[in-house]
């Protein structure tokens, strides 16, 4: 299996051709969905968008942005950052309309789209396990489960095993930031220990404007 992040192979070549790449292709990418290049709409590659509550999602964004700041320019606060989420500023686009996009999708072409909470994957695994097999067409027999063929990749694919991985350690990407930056907790309702009342009632109500009439809850 190819693994590639998406947006960096536009970066780093011209023209990139996709067809000589290696069976089966996995592309990971923080994209909105209009900006997926048009081959993907014309092809019968199948989507899965991972989205977390928005609360949880910013606190994270301002750990993450941090960590890949230069020292020397110092860390932004909380409430400069808040306000930027809140307006729409983020490196992807807002965030509520990045969710939006894939949220619809997957409610008209949820054949093509697999739209899963990161809250409904922490809390029940198994579930969530099973129900990506069978949307990537590759259910689990029951002698799989019963074998605990489930079991094990939960285990291989958990936040403590990835994060205590030698490379997620000590490991760099080619741009210098160190892997571990990409690991901090993973904890649902984190958000918590970082935001005031008056900040959980912005993000709540711009979220209920925005999803709530869309049938998204989080």
């Amino acid at each position: 299996m190819l693994l590639k992040i998406l947006e960096m192979e536009y970066i780093d070549k011209e023209n990139l051709d996709f067809t000589n790449f290696t069976f089966p292709r996995l592309f990971s990418t923080h994209l909105p969905l209009v900006s997926l290049p048009r081959s993907v709409e014309d092809s019968d590659c199948k989507l899965v968008y991972l989205c977390r509550n928005p609360k949880d999602t910013f606190v994270s964004f301002w750990h993450f942005s941090n960590n890949l700041r230069p020292i020397e320019w110092g860390a932004t606060s909380l409430e400069e950052t808040f306000d930027k989420f809140c307006r729409g500023l983020s490196l992807y686009g807002p965030f509520w309309d990045h969710v939006l996009g894939y949220w619809k999708e997957s409610l008209e072409r949820p054949h093509r789209v697999f739209f899963l909470k990161y809250e409904e994957m922490k809390r029940e695994p198994r579930i969530q396990l099973r129900r990506l097999s069978e949307f990537l067409g590759c259910p689990f027999s029951l002698e799989e489960e019963n074998s605990g063929v489930l079991d094990e990749i939960l285990e291989l694919c958990s936040f403590e095993n990835l994060s205590n991985l030698e490379v997620n350690k000590i490991g760099r990407l080619h741009s210098g930031h160190e892997h571990q930056a990409f690991f901090r907790r993973g904890e649902v309702g984190d958000s918590m220990n970082y935001l005031t009342a008056e900040m959980v009632e912005k993000i709540d109500m711009i979220t209920e404007q925005k999803l709530h009439c869309h049938g998204l809850k989080f």
